[in-house]
This record gives structure tokens, C-alpha cells and sequence, in this order.
């Protein structure tokens, strides 16, 4: 059984995973939602990322732990040993357990998910774009906020033919956040 490309993000209401301005501070997670993205990570053994999905997570890498309470340590942990492949052009170097790839997506991508092991994750929104357009992603788990952007960066990419898909999960937490999982029809 092959290994399943897992596209996890926020979006808004209306569809977008990052403000007209770039800015992502309209959804923090609250207690229950960061546990469960916890479990989520804990459930995949590589996260590929984009070069902004990369460093915006180097928080993880590099924060104090000593100002974390006991579910973030948890989770800047697990952060820190999970491999990470970073897919950039412009990047110079990574650091911890990731490694830089400037291209091959499609043919590493397609060689990972045949080899053992659990999910592979895949975050940043052009990375996940252009999973999407080769059609590696398996399942989208999507983090919906109750807020309308009005634009910025879309959770979905234009698509060239329509994408069938079966909801086969849903959660809504204590933030009014839902949690919807859908996977390939």
C-alpha cells in the first residue's frame, strides 16, 4: 500500500490560507485544535515544504523551551525529528532535519510515496499547488475559520478538470474552527 500525500492547512471561509497582505494571524489555534494538529504531525513520518511554509516553522526549530508549556514542547519536538524536504529555488542552505531540493518534485514525490512507512504531509500553498496540478496530493485536510478574507492566497489552485472528492472526515472544535478531510473519489 502506497503512502498517502497529505495537503493540510487553514483557509478561511471563503477559501483563501493567507490574507490579502500575506498575514495568517487571523486563526490561531486554540488548545484542542493544537493538540490535534499535534497528533496529525505525529501521524506522518516527512513534511515537504515550501520555502515560506519552511520558514515560518523555523520557530519550532529554534525556540526556548523554556517558554513553551507542555503541549507545545511536545510538539516543538516532534517539529524538530520530523524529516522535512524543502523545495526552493531561492534558499542558499536549511537547517536541522531538513534537506534543500531545487527540483524533481513530481519524480521525488512519486518515489516517497512508494517507499514504507506513514503519510507524507505537504504544506505551503505553491508547493501544495503544484502537487495538486500533477495530481500527487491524496487527501486535503482542511482547517476552515470562520472569516471571510475577501482575497489573498487560495487554499485550492485553478484546476484544468474537475476533481471528484468524498468528505471522509469532520470535527468542529471548541474555536468554531471545522476540521473537514476529504480524499480522492
Amino acid at each position: 500500500m502506497m503512502r498517502k500525500l497529505i495537503y493540510a492547512m487553514t483557509s478561511s471561509l471563503d477559501g483563501y490560507i493567507a490574507g490579502p497582505d500575506g498575514a495568517i494571524d487571523w486563526s490561531p489555534p486554540d488548545e484542542e485544535l493544537f493538540r490535534f494538529h499535534t497528533q496529525r504531525v505525529e501521524g506522518t513520518d516527512l513534511q515537504l515544504c515550501g520555502r515560506r511554509l519552511y520558514e515560518t516553522m523555523l520557530y519550532w526549530e529554534t525556540i526556548d523551551e523554556g517558554s513553551l508549556n507542555a503541549d507545545q514542547i511536545k510538539f516543538a519536538k516532534i517539529w524538530k525529528d520530523l524529516p522535512k524536504l524543502v523545495f526552493s529555488t531561492t534558499l542558499k542552505s536549511v537547517v536541522g532535519n531538513s534537506k534543500l531540493l531545487r527540483n524533481g518534485l513530481a519524480e521525488e514525490v512519486q518515489r516517497l510515496k512508494e517507499l514504507p512507512g506513514k503519510d507524507i504531509a505537504v504544506g505551503g500553498a505553491r508547493l501544495a499547488h503544484a502537487c495538486m496540478k500533477l495530481n500527487l496530493i491524496d487527501e486535503w485536510h482542511i482547517f476552515v475559520s470562520p472569516v471571510l478574507l475577501g482575497g489573498g492566497t487560495p487554499y485550492f489552485p485553478s484546476v484544468d478538470e474537475m476533481v471528484k472528492l468524498d468528505l471522509v472526515e469532520t470535527k468542529t472544535f471548541g474555536s468554531r474552527i471545522a476540521y473537514l478531510c476529504y480524499r480522492r473519489a
